[in-house]
């Protein structure tokens, strides 16, 4: 990017900044995502940059994984990453069924890759592309288990819940008997989160942070 760009700040809040790099020639036209963390709260910039850290170790590692960002640089403050053309999926609902079938091919490209998402409930980490295809962002809490034991198994498993909860929202009479199945039965982890971890999770983010469950579609509706 060697001619002159602009910058267009889609969200800032205690993680940083979230800017959107612009052609200045075609100012509808975005070239890439910047996240800063020098823009942090000094308090919890270390926690900014880590998840900045793992983001695009997650997105080098999925590099071949069709419907993800690529990564263009990293220096351990700042992650540029390739804009995806697309709206979140609240602010844009999939157009047929064919939408989730493309997401689940997805999903088993990125759990063969060794990358698990763990946040995947987010309507806004799921993007319906022009063509009404799949495609997924926001890897800050992803995870890169050494092995494919039991854990990886077992958060594969919830990041299909999620996806099928989804499907179940917007067209729940093409769920399999098999997806009913998994929507029926949650993971060992899930259920331990959910009378545990959650509650505190919601209060950090919603009292503390003020995020919503929608956060981060600000990243998408000024773009």
């Amino acid at each position: 990017m060697n001619a002159p760009i602009l910058r267009r700040q889609l969200k800032r809040d205690l993680f940083g900044s979230v800017t959107c790099l612009v052609d200045p020639s075609s100012p509808d036209t975005a070239l890439c995502v910047e996240r800063d963390t020098t823009a942090a709260a000094a308090w919890i910039r270390w926690l900014a940059r880590r998840l900045a850290r793992n983001e695009a170790r997650a997105l080098e590692a999925l590099r071949r994984v069709p419907g993800v960002p690529r990564v263009e640089a990293w220096n351990g403050r700042t992650l540029r990453r390739s804009w995806i053309a697309g709206a979140p999926m609240h602010r844009s609902p999939p157009p047929d069924p064919a939408y989730f079938r493309e997401a689940l091919r997805l999903l088993r490209r990125m759990h063969a890759a060794g990358v698990l998402h763990n946040d995947l409930a987010k309507e806004p980490n799921w993007l319906v592309t022009p063509d009404g295809g799949a495609a997924l962002v926001d890897f800050q809490l992803a995870m890169q288990p050494r092995t494919r034991g039991w854990l990886f198994r077992a958060l594969a498993y919830d990041d299909l819940r999620h996806l099928l909860k989804h499907k179940r929202s917007y067209f729940p009479a093409g769920l399999t008997a098999r997806q009913r199945a998994i929507l029926e039965r949650r993971s060992v982890l899930s259920s331990l989160w959910a009378r545990t971890g959650k509650p505190l999770y919601r209060f950090v983010t919603r009292r503390l942070l003020g995020w919503s469950d929608r956060e981060g579609a600000g990243d998408r509706s000024q773009a």
